[in-house]
């Protein structure tokens, strides 16, 4: 499940509400905002959680609403009254300091409860079977990381992840935007450090993790399209630079072949719907994520239509046409074996 961030620094324009919409259209179906600026005025956060809360109960979004216990009272909540929060579409809470134990079991028999994914131990889960807590609604969240440097390590994270799904645990992690970054310094949220500057649905499709949410509050137009097609279609689209006019012969839809090659995505049918000839180009090294189509003087093998996945030397028998942009070659590594993508040249990409 794919989810996105809202947060309540920014007033709940008519363009944020557009922005959610969409998300929800294509196939998003959570929200997470928080409730931890201290430094804001508590007031003001209040309204801009009911009105979030409306908009998500309306599209039918889960809404989880990172908390701590005084961040809630300041904005007029309670954990005594996790009714009133449920009322204006809160969904569930991710507990944060100052929250005991007893506090999150009981809660957990109301909402979601999403627990610290990177600061939970064994003692902590005692405690909560001790206080009779509802497991079937708690959750472990891992946090976004804003300074780079600070995410967390893949190998740490995996071994973690192992141990939360030995109790159960629906585990959750961040992915970066590619928008608008937020504040103050834009350097993207991502859980693990390896995705911060990497594309939103690679990093996504990288988490072996059962919810990935986008950390910052937006994710590009193009993006959207491109998580669209997944969550639809499981189809990984790339935009294609287009190096020669043959590029023509290779946009559109492909499938990669079954008996995935090591070297090279392979478009499965493209020798069953090859041009009646495919003239030579002049050969060039073939560099990650360029696109080829084989020419006449590869005999039976014309028409074929390959997406380079590691460096390749020069042949004179298969033509460049054109390179998949760079933001967009982390996704190669999501096209395995009867992957469906698209090949869209970036002139065309929205």
């Amino acid at each position: 499940m794919f989810g996105f961030s809202i947060f309540l620094t920014e007033e709940m324009t008519e363009q944020k509400s557009t922005y959610i919409k969409k998300m929800a259209s294509i196939g998003f179906s959570g929200i997470f905002t928080s409730l931890h600026i201290p430094e804001e005025n508590p007031e003001m956060y209040q309204v801009r959680l009911k009105q979030l809360g409306l908009i998500a109960k309306d599209l039918q979004l889960n809404l989880m609403v990172d908390i701590s216990g005084n961040a809630l009272e300041a904005a007029g909540f309670s954990l005594e009254r996790i009714n009133e929060l449920k009322e204006i579409g809160v969904t569930g809470l991710r507990m944060d300091d100052r929250i005991t134990t007893k506090q999150i079991a009981e809660a957990s028999h109301q909402v979601t409860v999403a627990l610290n994914a990177s600061t939970i131990s064994e003692k902590d889960v005692e405690e909560l079977q001790k206080y009779q807590a509802n497991f079937t609604n708690l959750e472990a969240w891992h946090n976004y990381y804003p300074r780079p440097e600070t995410g967390l390590d893949q190998t740490w994270f995996d071994e973690k992840n192992q141990w939360l799904k030995q109790w159960g645990f629906t585990i959750q992690a961040f992915v970066p935007g590619d928008g608008e970054k937020r504040g103050p310094l834009y350097e993207g949220l991502p859980t693990l450090e390896n995705h911060r500057h990497q594309h939103p649905l690679s990093a996504a499709l990288d988490l072996n993790v059962d919810l990935v949410y986008i950390g910052d509050g937006d994710l590009a137009a193009g993006t959207q399209k491109q998580f669209a097609l997944y969550n639809e279609e499981q189809t990984v689209l790339l935009q294609v630079e287009p190096y020669d006019e043959q590029i023509e012969l290779v946009l559109g839809n492909h499938k990669n072949r079954m008996d995935e090659a090591r070297d090279v995505i392979r478009s499965a049918d493209a020798r069953f719907n090859q041009p009646s000839s495919v003239l030579a180009l002049p050969a060039q090294k073939r560099e990650v994520g360029m696109v080829t189509i084989d020419n006449v003087e590869y005999l039976r093998y014309m028409g074929e239509i390959q997406v380079v996945k590691r460096p390749l030397s020069a042949d004179e028998k298969v033509n460049v046409v054109g390179r998949v942009i760079e933001k967009d070659r982390s996704l190669l590594s999501a096209i395995q074996a009867g992957t469906k993508f698209i090949l869209e040249s970036v002139e065309n990409h929205e």
